[in-house]
């Protein structure tokens, strides 16, 4: 799943300035956006107030949806440049394919993470035949600068290792945690898990105390640091904590985000992250002239997503914070 906003707002990204210096609970407002025909999604990343969490640069949260009497989610082919998307399903099935040759399904509890480096484009549906619900997150990862022309890949894998306390079920996606390393690669010091509470649960989970995180949560409600934390919204943690304390009255699926503050201002745009406007403008021209930087999806049976218009007003890098 990915931008498909016709008329997307420049989102300027990057940059320390006003990242937390400490720990803060601040929540983040979603706002819905409709993507193609068919999915609504709640976008908590970029969002007011806030750009990034470490190196996430965009969140959104779907579902759970009841798809059993449609085709669910479709996504034609539309390119990326400068990021990872992490995909992580908690109901459902999605069907991936790439210009780099993939053609996977997966499902929950299963990474499926693609670099788009130097340029990829790729396509995203529910099989004909599909699981009824529909629920899961779609999370870009930017890359920094030493790393964003990397040769676009795709990793699928289908078991994680994770380790579970006192009502808390953890899975790994990216990064480590509290000693446990996913196989995900990547470029940034970073962090992306899967938080099951069982009703009742009250534990507390260790933190890197540079790192900067935030909480979505992604089923049901909880507390984090005493702070309420209803179904699709999230929790800004700041920096300088060393451990968070996680409560639920009732069975809750959160998704814990950090990373290293990210340095550098970025621009993004659609389906882009670049540093400036005039790479953005470059990418959008050569997607839209077909140009074999992004490859071509084989097996779509349908046309790929156009670049929009770029905006009247120049596309330029700031910082983290409107």
């Amino acid at each position: 799943m990915s931008n498909l906003d016709r008329r997307p707002a420049a989102r300027e990204l990057g940059g320390l300035e006003e990242t937390s210096a400490g720990p803060v609970l601040d929540l983040l407002p979603g706002k819905e956006v409709q993507l193609g025909e068919s999915t609504r999604v709640r976008r908590l990343l970029p969002t007011l107030g806030r750009r990034m969490v470490g190196a996430w640069a965009f969140v959104d949260h779907y579902g759970p949806d009841d798809i059993a009497s449609s085709a669910g989610m479709q996504v034609a082919p539309h390119p990326h440049t400068g990021l990872q998307t992490v995909s992580w399903l908690l109901e459902g099935e999605v069907h991936h394919r790439d210009s780099v040759g993939s053609d996977v399904r997966f499902g929950p509890g299963q990474l499926a993470l693609m670099t788009a480096g130097h340029g990829i484009a790729h396509s995203e549906q529910s099989p004909a035949v599909h699981p009824r619900c529909l629920h899961g997150a779609q999370l870009w990862v930017a890359l920094p600068d030493a790393h964003r022309e990397v040769a676009p890949a795709f990793e699928h894998h289908a078991t994680l290792p994770g380790f579970a306390s006192d009502g808390l079920t953890t899975t790994v996606l990216m990064g480590s945690l509290a000693d446990t390393a996913s196989p995900g690669t990547t470029y940034s010091p970073l962090v992306g898990a899967d938080l099951k509470l069982s009703p009742g649960a009250d534990v507390e989970l260790p933190l890197e105390p540079d790192f900067e995180y935030a909480v979505l949560a992604a089923g049901g409600s909880a507390t984090v640091e005493g702070a309420p934390v209803t179904h699709g919204s999230m929790l800004y943690l700041g920096t300088g904590r060393r451990t968070v304390r996680l409560h639920a009255d009732e069975a809750a699926t959160l998704l814990l985000l950090g990373g290293e503050p990210f340095e550098e201002q970025l621009v993004m745009w659609w389906n882009f992250i670049g540093r400036s406007g005039e790479e953005i403008a470059e990418y959008a021209e050569l997607w839209n002239a077909e140009d074999e930087r992004f490859g071509v999806v084989v097996g779509y049976d349908g046309d790929r997503l156009p670049a929009p218009s770029l905006p009247a007003i120049p596309l330029k890098a700031r910082g983290r914070v409107r």
